[in-house]
Protein backbone atom coordinates (compact mmCIF):
# COMPACT_ATOMS: atom_id res chain seq x y z
CA UNK A 1 0.00 0.00 0.00
CA UNK A 2 1.68 3.54 -0.99
CA UNK A 3 1.31 6.11 1.52
CA UNK A 4 -0.01 9.35 1.36
CA UNK A 5 2.43 11.95 -0.05
CA UNK A 6 1.97 14.36 2.76
CA UNK A 7 2.44 11.70 5.50
CA UNK A 8 5.88 11.59 7.44
CA UNK A 9 8.36 9.32 6.74
CA UNK A 10 9.73 9.64 10.13
CA UNK A 11 8.73 8.42 13.81
CA UNK A 12 6.61 10.68 15.35
CA UNK A 13 9.32 11.86 17.72
CA UNK A 14 9.04 14.87 19.34
CA UNK A 15 11.72 17.14 18.24
CA UNK A 16 12.37 19.11 22.01
CA UNK A 17 10.31 19.46 25.34
CA UNK A 18 6.79 20.66 25.03
CA UNK A 19 7.69 22.86 27.59
CA UNK A 20 10.15 24.20 25.00
CA UNK A 21 7.43 24.31 22.32
CA UNK A 22 5.36 26.35 24.83
CA UNK A 23 7.32 28.91 25.55
CA UNK A 24 8.44 29.54 21.75
CA UNK A 25 4.51 29.99 20.95
CA UNK A 26 4.27 32.31 23.98
CA UNK A 27 7.61 34.25 22.52
CA UNK A 28 5.96 34.20 19.13
CA UNK A 29 2.66 35.37 20.89
CA UNK A 30 3.98 38.17 22.64
CA UNK A 31 5.59 39.58 19.84
CA UNK A 32 2.23 39.51 18.21
CA UNK A 33 0.44 41.03 20.71
CA UNK A 34 2.74 43.48 20.52
CA UNK A 35 2.72 44.34 16.82
CA UNK A 36 -1.05 44.41 17.32
CA UNK A 37 -1.18 46.85 19.56
CA UNK A 38 1.34 49.10 17.66
CA UNK A 39 -1.42 48.57 14.78
CA UNK A 40 -4.06 49.80 16.76
CA UNK A 41 -2.62 52.41 18.57
CA UNK A 42 -0.89 54.15 15.23
CA UNK A 43 -1.77 57.91 14.89
CA UNK A 44 -4.28 59.19 12.26
CA UNK A 45 -1.67 58.40 9.35
CA UNK A 46 -2.30 56.09 6.63
CA UNK A 47 1.10 54.34 7.70
CA UNK A 48 1.99 52.11 10.84
CA UNK A 49 4.81 54.87 11.64
CA UNK A 50 4.38 58.45 10.29
CA UNK A 51 8.23 58.62 8.82
CA UNK A 52 11.46 56.61 7.31
CA UNK A 53 14.19 57.56 9.45
CA UNK A 54 15.52 54.93 11.52
CA UNK A 55 14.73 52.05 8.78
CA UNK A 56 17.98 50.45 8.73
CA UNK A 57 18.18 50.04 12.26
CA UNK A 58 14.77 48.69 12.00
CA UNK A 59 15.99 46.33 9.36
CA UNK A 60 19.23 45.21 11.46
CA UNK A 61 17.40 44.47 14.42
CA UNK A 62 14.87 42.35 12.13
CA UNK A 63 17.42 40.02 10.99
CA UNK A 64 18.78 39.75 14.82
CA UNK A 65 15.52 38.56 15.96
CA UNK A 66 15.20 36.02 13.04
CA UNK A 67 18.40 34.35 13.80
CA UNK A 68 17.49 34.73 17.63
CA UNK A 69 14.47 32.48 17.34
CA UNK A 70 16.37 29.81 15.14
CA UNK A 71 18.97 29.76 17.93
CA UNK A 72 16.58 29.36 20.28
CA UNK A 73 15.02 26.76 18.83
CA UNK A 74 18.10 24.87 17.88
CA UNK A 75 20.04 26.03 21.01
CA UNK A 76 17.45 24.63 23.79
CA UNK A 77 15.16 22.47 21.70
CA UNK A 78 16.70 20.50 19.00
CA UNK A 79 19.98 19.64 20.87
CA UNK A 80 18.09 17.57 23.73
CA UNK A 81 16.61 15.10 21.78
CA UNK A 82 19.81 15.13 19.49
CA UNK A 83 18.26 16.70 16.44
CA UNK A 84 20.79 18.52 14.01
CA UNK A 85 19.30 21.98 12.44
CA UNK A 86 19.82 20.25 9.07
CA UNK A 87 17.58 17.85 9.89
CA UNK A 88 15.06 20.12 9.96
CA UNK A 89 16.01 21.54 6.90
CA UNK A 90 15.46 18.05 5.29
CA UNK A 91 19.63 18.45 3.84
CA UNK A 92 21.52 19.96 1.85
CA UNK A 93 21.98 20.43 -1.47
CA UNK A 94 25.00 17.83 -3.11
CA UNK A 95 24.54 18.30 -6.48
CA UNK A 96 23.61 21.16 -9.26
CA UNK A 97 20.52 18.50 -9.96
CA UNK A 98 19.17 19.19 -6.67
CA UNK A 99 19.53 22.62 -6.72
CA UNK A 100 17.59 22.88 -9.98
CA UNK A 101 14.77 20.77 -9.09
CA UNK A 102 14.11 22.79 -6.07
CA UNK A 103 13.98 26.34 -7.77
CA UNK A 104 12.12 24.11 -10.54
CA UNK A 105 9.39 23.64 -7.55
CA UNK A 106 10.00 26.86 -6.15
CA UNK A 107 8.97 29.05 -9.04
CA UNK A 108 5.83 27.80 -9.80
CA UNK A 109 4.87 27.28 -6.10
CA UNK A 110 6.16 31.03 -5.71
CA UNK A 111 3.15 32.04 -8.77
CA UNK A 112 0.70 29.66 -6.76
CA UNK A 113 1.32 31.59 -3.65
CA UNK A 114 1.27 34.92 -4.98
CA UNK A 115 -1.63 34.48 -7.26
CA UNK A 116 -3.69 32.96 -3.94
CA UNK A 117 -2.57 35.96 -2.04
CA UNK A 118 -3.69 38.46 -4.47
CA UNK A 119 -7.21 36.33 -4.72
CA UNK A 120 -7.52 36.24 -1.15
CA UNK A 121 -6.82 39.86 -0.76
CA UNK A 122 -9.70 40.50 -3.27
CA UNK A 123 -12.37 38.59 -2.06
CA UNK A 124 -11.45 39.69 2.40
CA UNK A 125 -11.92 43.52 0.82
CA UNK A 126 -10.66 46.76 2.10
CA UNK A 127 -9.76 46.98 6.06
CA UNK A 128 -8.49 49.78 8.51
CA UNK A 129 -5.12 48.40 8.97
CA UNK A 130 -2.02 50.78 8.84
CA UNK A 131 0.01 50.80 5.49
CA UNK A 132 3.52 48.94 6.21
CA UNK A 133 4.89 51.21 2.64
CA UNK A 134 6.80 53.57 4.86
CA UNK A 135 9.06 50.78 6.04
CA UNK A 136 9.95 49.70 2.53
CA UNK A 137 13.45 50.17 1.32
CA UNK A 138 14.66 53.13 -0.43
CA UNK A 139 18.21 53.63 -2.00
CA UNK A 140 20.85 51.37 -2.36
CA UNK A 141 21.80 50.49 1.24
CA UNK A 142 18.67 49.99 2.30
CA UNK A 143 17.59 47.88 -0.66
CA UNK A 144 20.98 45.48 0.15
CA UNK A 145 19.28 45.30 3.85
CA UNK A 146 16.08 44.26 2.97
CA UNK A 147 17.71 41.24 0.64
CA UNK A 148 19.27 40.35 4.16
CA UNK A 149 15.74 40.45 6.13
CA UNK A 150 14.48 38.43 3.46
CA UNK A 151 16.71 35.72 2.85
CA UNK A 152 16.72 35.64 6.82
CA UNK A 153 12.97 35.71 7.05
CA UNK A 154 13.05 32.89 3.93
CA UNK A 155 15.15 30.16 6.18
CA UNK A 156 14.68 31.34 9.47
CA UNK A 157 10.42 31.45 9.50
CA UNK A 158 10.27 28.15 7.54
CA UNK A 159 12.97 26.80 10.02
CA UNK A 160 10.58 27.82 12.95
CA UNK A 161 7.52 27.23 11.90
CA UNK A 162 7.39 24.68 8.72
CA UNK A 163 10.69 22.83 10.14
CA UNK A 164 9.86 22.83 13.85
CA UNK A 165 6.39 23.60 14.72
CA UNK A 166 5.03 21.47 11.61
CA UNK A 167 7.17 18.65 13.27
CA UNK A 168 6.39 19.02 16.55
CA UNK A 169 2.34 19.29 16.17
CA UNK A 170 2.62 16.61 14.00
CA UNK A 171 4.12 14.36 16.79
CA UNK A 172 1.75 15.33 19.21
CA UNK A 173 -1.66 14.88 17.00
CA UNK A 174 -0.20 12.40 15.08
CA UNK A 175 -2.56 14.10 11.95
CA UNK A 176 -0.50 15.90 9.14
CA UNK A 177 -3.30 18.21 8.28
CA UNK A 178 -4.03 19.48 11.78
CA UNK A 179 0.00 20.07 11.76
CA UNK A 180 0.02 22.26 8.78
CA UNK A 181 -3.43 23.84 9.29
CA UNK A 182 -1.78 24.55 13.23
CA UNK A 183 1.56 26.35 12.13
CA UNK A 184 -0.20 28.34 9.62
CA UNK A 185 -2.59 29.77 12.16
CA UNK A 186 0.76 30.64 14.34
CA UNK A 187 2.29 31.73 11.58
CA UNK A 188 -0.43 34.30 10.50
CA UNK A 189 -1.31 35.25 14.16
CA UNK A 190 2.58 36.37 14.21
CA UNK A 191 2.07 38.97 11.56
CA UNK A 192 -0.93 40.79 13.60
CA UNK A 193 1.33 43.90 13.44
CA UNK A 194 -0.62 44.00 9.79
CA UNK A 195 -3.79 44.11 10.88
CA UNK A 196 -6.54 41.00 10.65
CA UNK A 197 -6.67 40.97 7.09
CA UNK A 198 -3.07 40.23 6.77
CA UNK A 199 -3.58 37.51 9.39
CA UNK A 200 -5.98 35.90 7.48
CA UNK A 201 -4.49 35.98 4.29
CA UNK A 202 -1.03 34.93 5.39
CA UNK A 203 -2.57 31.92 7.57
CA UNK A 204 -3.28 31.23 4.26
CA UNK A 205 -0.28 31.25 2.77
CA UNK A 206 1.55 29.70 5.88
CA UNK A 207 -0.76 26.44 4.97
CA UNK A 208 0.70 26.49 1.74
CA UNK A 209 4.09 26.90 2.36
CA UNK A 210 3.41 23.63 5.18
CA UNK A 211 1.74 21.73 2.38
CA UNK A 212 4.52 22.26 0.48
CA UNK A 213 7.07 21.11 3.06
CA UNK A 214 4.96 17.90 3.75
CA UNK A 215 5.08 17.05 0.62
CA UNK A 216 8.90 17.88 -0.05
CA UNK A 217 9.94 16.51 3.10
CA UNK A 218 12.50 19.45 3.16
CA UNK A 219 12.14 23.41 3.28
CA UNK A 220 14.45 24.00 0.84
CA UNK A 221 12.13 25.09 -1.92
CA UNK A 222 9.77 26.62 0.20
CA UNK A 223 12.92 28.94 1.45
CA UNK A 224 13.63 29.50 -2.04
CA UNK A 225 10.10 30.61 -2.34
CA UNK A 226 9.58 32.15 1.02
CA UNK A 227 12.72 34.71 0.47
CA UNK A 228 11.88 35.43 -3.22
CA UNK A 229 8.50 36.62 -2.18
CA UNK A 230 9.88 38.96 0.15
CA UNK A 231 12.86 40.09 -1.76
CA UNK A 232 10.27 41.54 -4.82
CA UNK A 233 7.67 42.52 -2.17
CA UNK A 234 9.99 44.97 -1.11
CA UNK A 235 11.45 45.72 -4.45
CA UNK A 236 9.48 45.11 -7.35
CA UNK A 237 5.84 44.79 -6.35
CA UNK A 238 5.75 47.74 -3.50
Amino acid sequence: MTSSPFQSDSSRKLLAPLWHTAFLVLILMALAFGGARLQHRASPAPGIVEQHSGIVPLYISLIVAEWALVYFVWAAGLRRSGTRLLDVVGGRWTSWKMVALDLAIALPFWIVWEATGRLAHRLLGHDQAKSLDVVLPLGAVEIVLWVAVSISAGFCEEVVFRGYLQKQFYALTGSIVLAVLLQGIVFGIGHSYQGLKQVIVITLLGVLYGVLAAWRKNLRPGMLAHAWSDVVGGTIFK
